[in-house]
C-alpha cells in the first residue's frame, strides 16, 4: 500500500466533528484555488442530497497530476475556509496526516473508523470521466455512493465513460437524491443543476468567471 509521510498541522489536519447517523458528503480535491464553481457544488449537493454536513478533503496533492507547484496544503486549507461560509461545511486535510496517497485508503478508513456514519463520495462529472484511472476505483464504488454533479461539456463524456458503462446497473435516478447516502453501495447518481465554467486550472491561468 502506498503511503505519503505523514504530515501533522494541529488544526488542519483535524478530522471533523460527526455523530452517529449523519449523512456527510465528501468532496476531495486540490483546491488549488478554491472557487465558486467548487462552491456551487458543495451548495447543490447538500441540498439535493439532503445532507448533514459535508468534508472538504484537502489532498497533499493529485497522484494523477504535476504538483511541483502545488502550495502548501496549510495555505490551500486556510483559504477554503477563508471563502466557505455554510455552517456545515467543515474543510480539512486529515489524509496528510495518515499519509494517504490514494481515495480509496481515505474512504476505507473512514468507513471502517466511522461505520455508523453515512458517507457519500461526492464528483464532478469531469471527474466520473477520468475514474477509471483512478488506484482501485472499483473499491471505491464499493465501499460508498457516489454522487456525480453535472459539469460544462463533461456530460456525454462521462456517461459514456468506462466507469459509467461498469456502474451502469447501480445508477440511481435523479429523483431519489435525498435517499442516496442510505443506499447499499454500488451507488451512484448523476446531478443535474447550476453549473459554472470555472476550473482551478482556468483561474491559474486568468481566465474570468462564467455560470450557466
Amino acid at each position: 500500500m502506498t503511503l505519503r509521510p505523514p504530515l501533522r498541522i494541529p488544526g488542519i489536519t483535524t478530522l471533523p466533528p460527526s455523530a452517529p447517523g449523519m449523512r456527510i458528503g465528501l468532496f476531495g480535491g486540490s483546491f488549488n484555488p478554491i472557487h465558486d464553481g467548487h462552491l456551487l457544488v458543495m451548495e447543490e449537493t447538500m441540498r439535493r442530497l439532503e445532507l448533514d454536513a459535508l468534508w472538504v478533503l484537502v489532498t497533499p496533492g493529485n497522484p494523477l497530476k504535476n504538483n511541483s507547484g502545488l502550495p502548501p496544503l496549510a495555505e490551500r486549507v486556510r483559504a477554503a475556509r477563508a471563502r466557505i461560509r455554510h455552517p456545515r461545511v467543515r474543510v480539512t486535510g486529515f489524509e496528510a496526516e495518515k499519509g494517504f496517497a490514494y481515495t480509496w485508503q481515505t474512504i476505507r478508513f473512514l468507513t471502517r473508523t466511522l461505520p455508523d456514519r453515512r458517507f457519500v463520495w461526492i464528483m464532478g462529472a469531469d471527474s466520473l470521466a477520468d475514474f477509471h484511472r483512478w488506484e482501485r476505483w472499483r473499491d471505491i464504488a464499493a465501499m460508498v455512493p457516489i454522487a456525480v454533479y453535472v459539469r460544462p461539456g463533461a456530460g456525454r463524456r462521462a456517461l459514456a465513460s468506462r466507469a459509467a458503462a461498469t456502474l451502469d446497473h447501480a445508477q440511481h435516478d435523479e429523483r431519489t437524491a435525498p435517499l442516496l447516502a442510505y443506499a447499499r453501495p454500488p451507488a451512484w447518481i448523476y446531478l443535474q443543476g447550476r453549473q459554472s465554467t470555472l476550473s482551478s486550472s482556468s483561474i491559474r491561468n486568468g481566465a474570468p468567471p462564467r455560470q450557466a
